[in-house]
């Protein structure tokens, strides 16, 4: 909601602060930044305090940073509003993958992702869609303070809804040392590494797809910002369905299986998206099958990924999932401002982007992961001999 929402006022609050409109893409760019840094520290607080108290926390300073980005007086303010929403809010993206873990094994993870992406999907969907409304009827700070009050329904949600998942019995550290300690051994696994890496980058496509199509939908083929919402949402009822279709494979192939497969499907749906942005053919028709494309491949490269990241971790799951956040989220970011630094009259910077990021997540898993995997059956055969 807080990245959907408010993308079809990003012309309009250029317009009001008398900036660009690529300047207005870093309040994406610092907002991604904002949740890789503050998963890095609620993961080690979930572990430490339980899953609940950093959710407290972060949920309130959300709250207040909307209500600040409702008033900002200029971009800069923005931007560094910006900054601390993601701060608060990324709480429940760390927090809700370690609950998962908490509760699940590895193959029941994939699945239960898959039906969270579900969930999530329709926040892609019915943003940016009632955004454009809201910026039509009362502009673009409106759009802030309905968000403020989603925080707040959230904030009471957990506090009346969610049981606390850690067990009681579970001792952590809180202290830096100790927290650093576990992200270098996290970073020493190439098997957390690889998987990590394959879904973060084929995930900073999408974010790249986020931070220019605004731009690209709205000021260079001229689609209205109400209807924008309808083709945002399309893009994210491809990714609903996927994901849901992979729930169902899951009944019969393993997470690394389905995810090779996707990974394949990246690469060419993104070098097909390039080839439409040079040549210009087909115009905006031609420009969202392979968009859409994209978006469907995430609905299975996401879920898998971070199952087979997290399947390992035990007692570490807050801290692998927060690394696993900061790790995604600054990949995101790096796209999101490559686009925005880019700027441009057309959908080329988007486009080449998006085809970086789904060519490096294929040359990664191959690198990484696939190596992991064949070393991982020749020992268990030798165990079995």
């Amino acid at each position: 909601m807080s990245i959907d929402m408010y993308l079809p006022g990003l012309p309009a609050i250029a317009a009001e602060f008398g900036a660009e409109t690529s300047a207005a893409q870093f309040t994406l760019a610092s907002f991604f930044i904002g949740l890789a840094l503050g998963q890095a520290i609620h993961g080690p607080l979930a572990d430490r305090f339980g899953r609940k108290p950093p959710l407290y926390a972060g949920l309130a300073l959300y709250v207040a940073a909307s209500i600040g980005c409702a008033l900002a007086a200029n971009l800069t303010t923005l931007i560094v509003l910006r900054f601390l929403q993601a701060l608060g809010g990324c709480a429940g993206i760390v927090i809700a993958r370690a609950i998962v873990r908490d509760c699940c094994d590895a193959h029941a993870s994939a699945r239960v992702f898959s039906l969270l992406m579900l969930i999530m999907g329709l926040a892609p969907i019915l943003a940016p869609f009632i955004g454009g409304w809201i910026l039509w009827f009362a502009g673009w700070r409106a759009i802030f303070a309905v968000l403020a009050l989603f925080g707040l329904g959230c904030l009471f949600a957990v506090w009346r809804y969610l049981q606390e998942t850690l067990p009681a019995d579970t001792v952590g550290s809180a202290s830096i040392g100790a927290a650093l300690r576990v992200y270098g051994d996290l970073l020493r696994d190439r098997h957390f590494i690889g998987y990590v890496l394959t879904g973060g980058l084929a995930h900073a496509g999408m974010f790249a797809y986020i931070t220019g199509s605004p731009h690209v939908f709205i000021e260079v083929y001229g689609v209205s910002a109400q209807n924008f919402g309808w083709l945002f949402g399309l893009n994210a009822l491809g990714l609903i369905a996927s994901s849901q279709i992979n729930r169902h494979l899951l009944a019969r192939h393993s997470p690394d299986a389905i995810l090779r497969r996707a990974n394949r499907a990246t690469v060419l749906l993104g070098l097909g998206l390039l080839a439409v942005a040079v040549s210009g053919w087909g115009g905006l028709p031609m420009l969202l099958i392979p968009l859409f494309g994209y978006s469907i491949s995430l609905g299975f490269t996401g879920p898998n990924a971070t199952a087979n990241a997290l399947a390992h971790q035990g007692m570490r799951a807050g801290s692998a999932s927060a690394l696993l956040g900061a790790l995604q989220f600054g990949i995101a970011a790096l796209s999101s401002t490559l686009v925005g630094l880019a700027g441009g009259s057309s959908a080329l910077p988007m486009a080449a982007v998006i085809a970086g990021c789904g060519l490096l997540a294929y040359l990664t898993h191959r690198a990484l992961v696939s190596p992991w995997l064949v070393d991982s059956k020749s020992h268990q055969g030798k165990e079995n001999l």
